[in-house]
């Protein structure tokens, strides 16, 4: 079994391009890992995901500790096995839906403890804990339990948050049972303060992990500030292991975050949005319950090779979200998926051949001119 590693492969200012090897193939970075929150990204099968050139999903530890449970999963022969991905996996320590779905839980130094949302049980969740349940779900990339704060907030909470969290990461450290092919990322901390960041990284630096995120941001703090916290953090890290900047985002964003060094994203946005109607394309974002595009023959990206692009019309599109039938939300979501790797296929060719600055701004621009023509519905 290979053992987990990352190269890097080509450089264009901060803008890289690599490979992580894990014990279940390896993936090409920069990626966007669709998410599978509960053991299925919703409205697509897992060939159909792959088919979108998708090399790594990410699970969530919460919500498959609830339902079904890990203990279940891993008789069942591991969650690869379980949902029938054969690609590598990713799945977050649970700390942040802890946080932001259970309105009934008690925090302190040991761990969370909370009541499920789904029949009001009660659990515990720890570094060890959430070591162990990864580990039970065959995660291919371990993340570590952390806390994220809510934006905004006090600089004290956040640094006391965060001091915590790094605590957490030195137990999930030693908690977490090293496999070949198998690898722990620790998770930077500290809201938008440069100072605190900068602490979390030296912090982590000192324990060291197979990779590392940016954790706490796209929770409301806006693009611009996300992105000077990103140009303050990014640099401090480790340039020969992968960087996953966590729940982002829009295209905008990964652009700007690729162009900050940036190796990793995931987000719900895609599948969400391809559930409610809402189609991103090579011209912008198009909200197919618009009237617009009741009549209109076109597909919705004539350069995207998905199902819906090649087989069906806008108008069809638009029918079949008014109507709320599934079909819809299983083309958009396809659509969507597609264009999300086709975009990080795009960037990933833009940083090899050294034109990745005017990759970004010919993006921008096509990225403009279709809002403003969604906008005044040309």
């Amino acid at each position: 079994m290979s053992k987990f590693a990352f190269k890097l492969n080509a450089g264009d200012g901060a803008a890289r391009t690599g490979r992580i090897t894990t014990a279940h193939g390896a993936i090409d970075t920069p990626a966007f890992m669709p998410v599978g929150t509960a053991g299925t990204v919703k409205a697509m099968f897992p060939e159909s995901v792959l088919a979108t050139g998708a090399q790594i999903i990410l699970g969530n530890t919460y919500h498959l500790m609830l339902r079904p449970g890990a203990e279940r999963i891993e008789r069942l022969g591991g969650l690869h096995k379980f949902m029938n991905w054969h690609g590598p996996i990713l799945t977050d320590s649970g700390g942040f839906q802890v946080m932001s779905l259970s309105a009934l839980r008690t925090l302190d130094e040991d761990g969370v403890t909370f009541q499920s949302h789904i029949d009001g049980s009660r659990h515990q969740l720890t570094p060890e804990s959430s070591m162990e349940i990864q580990r039970r779900l065959g995660a291919d990339i371990t993340m570590a339990f952390d806390e994220c704060p809510p934006y905004p907030a006090e600089k004290d909470a956040v640094a006391e948050s965060m001091r915590m969290s790094m605590r957490w990461a030195g137990r999930s450290k030693k908690a977490f049972l090293k496999r070949p092919g198998h690898g722990l990322f620790g998770i930077n901390q500290g809201g938008v303060h440069e100072d605190l960041r900068r602490e979390s990284v030296d912090r982590l630096l000192e324990i060291g992990f197979d990779g590392y995120a940016v954790g706490g941001l796209a929770v409301g703090e806006g693009r611009e500030l996300m992105f000077q916290t990103l140009d303050a953090t990014v640099p401090l890290l480790p340039e020969g292991k992968p960087r996953y900047l966590m729940g982002v985002g829009k295209p905008a964003d990964l652009v700007g975050a690729v162009m900050r060094g940036i190796d990793m994203f995931d987000c719900v946005l895609p599948t969400r949005s391809g559930r409610t109607g809402q189609a991103f394309t090579r011209r912008g974002a198009l909200n197919l319950r618009n009237a617009r595009h009741a009549e209109d023959s076109r597909p919705l990206d004539a350069a995207c090779r998905c199902p819906a692009c090649a087989n069906y019309s806008r108008a069809y599109l638009h029918h079949l979200v008014r109507t709320s039938e599934i079909l819809g939300a299983m083309l958009l979501t396809w659509h969507n998926l597609q264009y999300y790797q086709d975009l990080m296929a795009a960037m990933r060719g833009a940083i090899a051949g050294g034109t990745f600055k005017s990759f970004a701004a010919e993006f921008q621009t096509q990225q403009d001119q279709g809002d403003i023509e969604e906008l005044s519905g040309a």
